[in-house]
């Protein structure tokens, strides 16, 4: 394990930020209103007593931004992840379907899946990321059936009081 240099970490932050910001500005570019009120529910703003046009765009841009920054930003830390286990221990982005990270340390081969904190899914999502981590250690096991794996629900914040899950 190598120390982390923060200069690094600040140049790395600086030559990337960018681009978090033109994936939002492109965002809402391409937003069509069309295409918003397919995907929502109109019962909805009968319930939230929202009368007037005006309330909702506004809601159903407030509500893209919002999602859709959650997932870019989400998407950039994964990028700030790898690169920082890049420096300190050498890892790399997997080409693993599901996995999004792999690094060694003390003979132990850890897969990750980078999520921006720890309530990040439903019971399905978390169910598949599970199934991920079963095909990943197969995958791997297959040129290294010596290899020891584990899997890590990589949360870039937050604290989980109870972190092991038992599968990962």
């Amino acid at each position: 394990m190598k120390n982390l240099i923060l200069s690094d970490v600040t140049k790395y932050v600086e030559e990337n930020i960018e681009t978090f910001h033109l994936k939002r500005i492109k965002s809402l570019d391409n937003l069509k209103l069309s295409k918003i009120l397919k995907r929502k529910n109109p019962y909805l703003f009968k319930a939230k007593n929202t009368l007037t046009s005006e309330t909702i765009i506004k809601g159903l841009v407030d509500s893209h931004i919002s999602s859709n920054e959650e997932t870019i930003f989400g998407d950039w830390l994964e990028g700030l992840a790898i690169f920082i286990n890049e420096k300190v221990y050498k890892g790399w982005k997997s080409g693993i379907k599901g996995v999004d990270l792999e690094f060694d340390n003390k003979n132990i081969r850890y897969v990750v899946n980078i999520k921006s904190g720890p309530n990040w899914g439903n019971s399905s999502q978390i169910s598949k990321m599970v199934e991920d981590f079963k095909t990943a250690k197969r995958t791997l096991r297959t040129s290294n059936s010596d290899l020891i794996i584990t899997s890590v629900n990589g949360c870039c914040y937050g604290i989980d009081n109870l972190p092991d899950k038992g599968d990962y």
